[in-house]
Protein backbone atom coordinates (compact mmCIF):
# COMPACT_ATOMS: atom_id res chain seq x y z
CA UNK A 1 0.00 0.00 0.00
CA UNK A 2 1.58 3.49 -0.97
CA UNK A 3 1.27 6.53 1.60
CA UNK A 4 -0.94 8.17 -0.15
CA UNK A 5 -3.67 5.42 -0.38
CA UNK A 6 -3.54 5.95 3.49
CA UNK A 7 -3.09 9.55 3.45
CA UNK A 8 -6.36 10.39 1.66
CA UNK A 9 -9.19 8.38 3.56
CA UNK A 10 -7.96 10.16 6.99
CA UNK A 11 -7.66 13.19 5.13
CA UNK A 12 -11.41 12.79 4.40
CA UNK A 13 -12.09 12.18 8.20
CA UNK A 14 -10.01 14.85 9.63
CA UNK A 15 -10.65 17.63 7.09
CA UNK A 16 -14.43 18.80 8.34
CA UNK A 17 -13.69 17.70 11.99
CA UNK A 18 -10.73 20.34 11.67
CA UNK A 19 -12.73 22.85 9.97
CA UNK A 20 -15.37 23.06 12.61
CA UNK A 21 -13.49 23.29 15.37
CA UNK A 22 -11.69 25.98 13.35
CA UNK A 23 -14.76 27.80 12.39
CA UNK A 24 -15.72 27.30 16.37
CA UNK A 25 -12.48 28.76 17.79
CA UNK A 26 -12.71 31.79 15.34
CA UNK A 27 -16.35 32.82 16.55
CA UNK A 28 -14.52 32.33 19.55
CA UNK A 29 -12.25 34.47 19.23
CA UNK A 30 -14.51 37.39 17.50
CA UNK A 31 -16.70 37.36 20.53
CA UNK A 32 -13.65 37.74 22.72
CA UNK A 33 -12.34 40.76 21.41
CA UNK A 34 -15.43 42.41 20.93
CA UNK A 35 -15.59 42.38 24.29
CA UNK A 36 -12.40 44.00 25.27
CA UNK A 37 -12.92 46.46 22.70
CA UNK A 38 -16.27 47.43 24.17
CA UNK A 39 -14.80 46.83 27.72
CA UNK A 40 -12.22 49.19 26.73
CA UNK A 41 -14.39 51.65 25.05
CA UNK A 42 -16.40 51.98 28.65
CA UNK A 43 -13.79 52.43 30.82
CA UNK A 44 -12.23 55.57 28.17
CA UNK A 45 -16.02 56.97 28.50
CA UNK A 46 -17.31 56.47 25.19
CA UNK A 47 -20.68 56.93 25.36
CA UNK A 48 -22.60 53.88 25.03
CA UNK A 49 -25.04 54.50 21.88
CA UNK A 50 -23.14 53.20 20.25
CA UNK A 51 -23.78 49.76 22.14
CA UNK A 52 -27.51 50.40 21.71
CA UNK A 53 -29.68 49.79 18.76
CA UNK A 54 -32.83 51.87 18.80
CA UNK A 55 -33.94 51.04 15.27
CA UNK A 56 -36.60 48.28 14.92
CA UNK A 57 -34.50 44.90 14.08
CA UNK A 58 -34.65 44.38 10.34
CA UNK A 59 -36.24 40.81 9.26
CA UNK A 60 -35.40 41.19 5.66
CA UNK A 61 -32.65 38.55 5.86
CA UNK A 62 -34.85 36.13 7.60
CA UNK A 63 -38.13 36.84 5.23
CA UNK A 64 -35.89 36.78 1.95
CA UNK A 65 -34.37 33.08 3.12
CA UNK A 66 -37.37 31.68 4.41
CA UNK A 67 -38.98 32.11 0.89
CA UNK A 68 -36.18 30.91 -0.84
CA UNK A 69 -36.15 27.74 0.91
CA UNK A 70 -39.40 27.01 1.02
CA UNK A 71 -39.20 28.03 -2.90
CA UNK A 72 -36.53 25.56 -3.17
CA UNK A 73 -38.25 22.86 -1.44
CA UNK A 74 -41.08 22.92 -3.70
CA UNK A 75 -39.34 22.96 -6.59
CA UNK A 76 -37.79 20.07 -5.43
CA UNK A 77 -41.41 18.43 -4.74
CA UNK A 78 -42.34 19.89 -8.40
CA UNK A 79 -38.75 18.41 -10.19
CA UNK A 80 -39.60 15.14 -8.69
CA UNK A 81 -43.41 14.81 -9.59
CA UNK A 82 -41.54 16.25 -13.51
CA UNK A 83 -39.44 13.33 -13.28
CA UNK A 84 -41.58 10.35 -11.81
CA UNK A 85 -44.32 11.59 -14.31
CA UNK A 86 -43.01 12.87 -17.72
CA UNK A 87 -39.10 11.49 -16.76
CA UNK A 88 -37.56 14.87 -17.32
CA UNK A 89 -34.47 13.61 -14.64
CA UNK A 90 -32.64 16.45 -13.93
CA UNK A 91 -33.91 19.06 -16.47
CA UNK A 92 -37.15 19.26 -14.43
CA UNK A 93 -35.03 19.64 -10.81
CA UNK A 94 -33.33 22.43 -12.00
CA UNK A 95 -35.89 24.56 -14.07
CA UNK A 96 -38.53 23.98 -10.99
CA UNK A 97 -35.71 24.51 -8.65
CA UNK A 98 -34.87 27.95 -10.70
CA UNK A 99 -38.62 29.15 -10.85
CA UNK A 100 -39.79 28.44 -7.63
CA UNK A 101 -36.35 29.65 -6.30
CA UNK A 102 -37.28 32.94 -8.06
CA UNK A 103 -40.87 32.74 -6.62
CA UNK A 104 -39.82 32.56 -3.64
CA UNK A 105 -37.22 35.09 -4.00
CA UNK A 106 -39.72 38.22 -5.83
CA UNK A 107 -43.07 37.35 -3.06
CA UNK A 108 -40.22 38.25 -0.51
CA UNK A 109 -39.49 41.27 -1.83
CA UNK A 110 -43.60 41.92 -2.56
CA UNK A 111 -43.80 41.45 1.23
CA UNK A 112 -40.84 43.43 2.45
CA UNK A 113 -42.11 46.37 0.37
CA UNK A 114 -45.76 45.55 1.96
CA UNK A 115 -44.39 45.89 5.31
CA UNK A 116 -41.96 49.41 4.70
CA UNK A 117 -45.17 50.90 3.22
CA UNK A 118 -47.05 50.27 6.11
CA UNK A 119 -44.45 51.21 8.67
CA UNK A 120 -43.59 54.56 6.55
CA UNK A 121 -46.88 55.32 7.19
Amino acid sequence: MESHEIIIPVLGILLPIIITLAAFVMIVYLRKYENVERMSMIEKGVALDLFINKEKFYTGWTVRWSFLLIGIGIGFLIGYWLDSAFGMEEVGYFASLFICGGIGLGSSYYVEEKQRKKESK
